[in-house]
């Protein structure tokens, strides 16, 4: 009798677990879902960026135009009736250092263009946005305008993918090149800053481009909203889709000396 009893409240509960097992694994696919969403939209968006600009494409050329350069003057000193040792072993080590420079780029961009899943590690913010700057150098350069940064004097280290956060580091320094196009700006900088605050880590992107219309503020990280001509109004939404999933949050305000800072904060990464 007791084993029949038994049976007769087992299928509620199987069945309870049942669901509960099915909602679980459902909840579980939306998130890899959602997850492969958001590496399809910034895969996009990098691809987008890239190819923005061939500066690029000019920043590979220079090393290669060196070291074709360096070639040529190495073929005629050879063919010399005295071929100085010393001068050519000098010109080997530039053509050695332009070739290191050259593979350096392409490494930057194969990994901005990856489409990768998201790679989790302790990274340091500083070196972070110093990579995004060193690929930005040479189209900020032909746009007249100057990269300048703060690095904090301390490891700023963060736990997440640093090829997304890159990505997320590079749309808004190139948003703010596009906000000082104009020709009326005051100065053509732009400034990095990254600090250890109440126990998270902070990044700041600022420009001297004419700030953000106050309206326009509550919405700049909406999908398909842009203040610019052409633009997708993607970039924003995508960087605060890879902030939030980081854990953190990102936010736009506007100097009182003109111009607009765009702030992103992350928790810091757990000592192991």
């Amino acid at each position: 009798m007791e084993n029949r009893a038994n049976r007769r409240r087992n299928p509620i509960s199987s069945r309870t677990v049942a669901l509960l097992f099915f909602e679980q694994r459902r909840r579980r696919k939306a998130e890899i879902e959602a997850r492969q969403r958001m590496v399809e939209l910034a895969h996009m968006n990098r691809q987008a960026t890239a190819g923005e600009s061939s500066s690029i494409a000019h920043e590979i050329n220079q090393p290669l135009g060196a070291i074709l350069n360096n070639t040529e003057i190495a073929e005629l000193l050879l063919n010399s009736p005295s071929p100085s040792l010393d001068d050519i072993k000098e010109i080997i080590a530039e053509i050695k250092r332009d070739d290191q420079r050259a593979s350096e780029v392409i490494k930057r961009l194969r990994s901005l263009l990856s489409k990768a899943e998201v790679q989790a590690q302790d990274i340091d913010l500083n070196d972070t946005v110093r990579e995004v700057f060193e690929l930005l150098s040479v189209q900020a350069s032909s746009r007249d305008v100057v990269l300048g940064s703060a690095p904090s004097s301390q490891v700023v280290r963060v736990r997440g993918d640093r090829i997304q956060l890159q990505q997320v580091i590079l749309n808004l320094v190139v948003n703010g090149m596009d906000a000082m196009a104009n020709g009326s700006v005051r100065e053509r900088k732009i400034t990095s800053r990254t600090v250890l605050a109440d126990g998270v880590a902070e990044v700041s992107i600022a420009d001297c481009g004419p700030g953000i219309p106050s309206d326009k503020l509550p919405h700049l990280f909406e999908p398909f909203f842009t203040t610019k001509e052409h633009g997708m109004g993607m970039g924003l939404s995508i960087s605060r889709t890879i902030v939030e999933a980081h854990g953190g949050r990102i936010w736009a305000e506007n100097q009182t000396g003109g111009g607009a800072i765009f702030r992103m904060s992350l928790p810091l990464a757990k000592a192991h």
